[in-house]
């Protein structure tokens, strides 16, 4: 029955002047847009993005105004308003990254919201019409002064303080390796290349950049590392937490980083709404010599959307985190197997005190080759900020 009333409709449809309906509809929609665009940057260029106003309310409002103007004697069917915000989230795509220069992070966090939002607008309007009896040549009058309701409520929202949330993304990954083995790449990796690590959305699809090399300025509390990634990224971590072959943890400095432009201009992980503040590994001993390695990151959230934020946040910071975990266990467990064959070797010959283990003497050829050891958690720990 369903599908007999939709041909009904598409057959009945009065044709003429659709064009000019959808010129003029897509045309407002546009304007009204970069309106909002302007408006955000104007009221709250670090986080408008993040609003109720910009991020549920106005998806709606523009996905109802458009299926509105492209249905005007409401002779379509569901289908038609269902695919309405999925051709505005492609419009988003195809004006936010081209043309107004927004980073890839900052769209695809808002699509899923904008299509749901969206939808719940044509819907809303499609469920309105029919109780109101649309389509049956009735005299209708539609507010269309709605569309004014987020640009107005942006700066409303704007002015009150946003709640603050802090969360903690923690990844594990279990190492077959002692812990002398994994000690200094806890404290630093070195060089990484472009061929380590694992496969992972935010990095591989999204562009999140991905660490290059780090270096460790000093040894214990208050030493200071330099972590530089893809594409010029650098920032600096301060040491304040050190228990050899246990834990090592460092609070953020971006005072004098640069390069999160590239990511996405509204992500720097020192924003107002978003500060990434600490990090660190924990390495837990296991059954049969092997290691638990944890790595942690915190940081807190300002925003009028802070739950959805957060699972943005854990599926960034969390990638960053296995991937760099990832690196560490391929790494430790490499080095550890020639440690493990010499020390089976030395047993057969009768000589139990001739088992080695890696050394971190300069001419080891080891990542940690001195007391300068470049560190990976933390060039990574924050790409998700």
């Amino acid at each position: 029955m369903q599908g007999d009333e939709a041909i009904r409709r598409w057959r009945d449809y009065p044709w003429a002047g659709a064009g000019f309906r959808w010129a003029a509809a897509l045309g407002v929609v546009i304007a009204y847009g970069l309106a909002s665009y302007v408006v955000v940057d104007l009221v709250r260029p670090d986080s408008g993005y993040f609003s109720i106003a910009f991020a549920v309310l106005q998806p709606a409002v523009l996905c109802a105004f458009l299926a509105w103007m492209g249905d005007p004697h409401f002779r379509r069917g569901a289908r038609y308003y269902n695919l309405v915000p999925v051709w505005v989230a492609v419009g988003m795509w195809v004006v936010s990254i081209p043309i107004l220069k927004e980073g890839t992070v900052c769209v695809i966090m808002l699509t899923p919201i904008w299509l749901v939002s969206g939808l719940a607008g044509t819907r809303l309007l499609e469920w309105a019409r029919r109780q109101a009896g649309d389509g049956n040549g009735q005299e209708r009058t539609f507010a269309v002064g709605l569309l004014a309701i987020p640009l107005a409520l942006l700066p409303i929202e704007a002015s009150i303080a946003p709640p603050e949330a802090r969360h903690t993304v923690t990844r594990s990954v279990v190492i077959d390796a002692p812990a002398e083995t994994i000690w200094p790449l806890m404290q630093g990796m070195g060089a990484v290349s472009p061929v380590e690590g694992r496969f992972n959305f935010s990095q591989s699809i999204a562009g999140l950049p991905r660490p290059v090399d780090a270096t460790l300025h000093g040894i214990g509390e208050g030493a200071r590392r330099i972590g530089r990634w893809e594409n010029g990224i650098h920032f600096a971590e301060v040491v304040d937490d050190w228990q050899a072959e246990r834990r090592i943890g460092w609070r953020f400095d971006f005072a004098d980083s640069a390069g999160w432009e590239f990511t996405d201009r509204h992500l720097h992980p020192a924003s107002e709404h978003m500060h990434v503040t600490r990090g660190g590994y924990m390495l837990e001993p296991l059954d049969d010599g092997q290691h638990r390695l944890t790595l942690f990151t915190d940081y807190t959230a300002r925003t009028h959307l802070n739950a959805y934020a957060a699972l943005w946040g854990e599926l960034f910071l969390g990638d960053v985190s296995n991937n760099l975990l990832a690196i560490i266990k391929v790494r430790a467990e490499d080095q550890a197997e020639p440690a493990i064959a010499s020390s089976t070797s030395s047993s057969r010959a009768g000589s139990p005190k001739a088992r080695t283990v890696p050394s971190l003497s300069a001419s080891s050829g080891l990542p940690c080759q001195s007391l300068i050891c470049p560190p990976a958690p933390s060039t990574t720990g924050t790409s998700a900020a």
